[in-house]
């Protein structure tokens, strides 16, 4: 894994970016032979400085995954856990730019801000 501009090059045909309003990093497949387990893949302009991914990134966790009412906690067991997480982050990635919108939960929402390198 190797940090070049703002991206993170994975294996498999995968890149991710730093979320300042997650506070983590989000992974995306770029490459046709290579999706995700669930089939997804992002179109990319190939820019490690200003990436551009099609279509939107949208993660989410705990109840927003499985449709439920979701909050800032869910009580169903998750990864071994107790209680999980419940976020959803929807953006867009253009020229170097992560749009958050409105859907997000976290406090990034319904702006715009650079992408950065990772800090960790």
């Amino acid at each position: 894994m190797a940090q070049i501009g703002v991206l993170r090059t994975l294996q498999g045909g995968r890149v991710g970016f730093y979320c300042p309003g997650c506070r983590d990093m989000h992974v995306v497949a770029v490459d046709a032979g290579s999706p995700l387990p669930n089939g997804a893949k992002w179109g990319w302009n190939g820019s490690y400085d200003r990436p551009t991914f099609t279509p939107s990134v949208h993660v989410k966790t705990g109840h927003f995954v499985t449709g439920g009412s979701g909050g800032p906690t869910c009580t169903d067991a998750w990864e071994g856990e107790a209680t999980c997480p419940c976020s959803s982050c929807h953006s867009f990635v253009r020229y170097g730019q992560i749009q958050f919108l409105g859907d997000c939960t976290h406090a990034l929402a319904n702006q715009t801000v650079p992408l950065t390198a990772d800090p960790g």
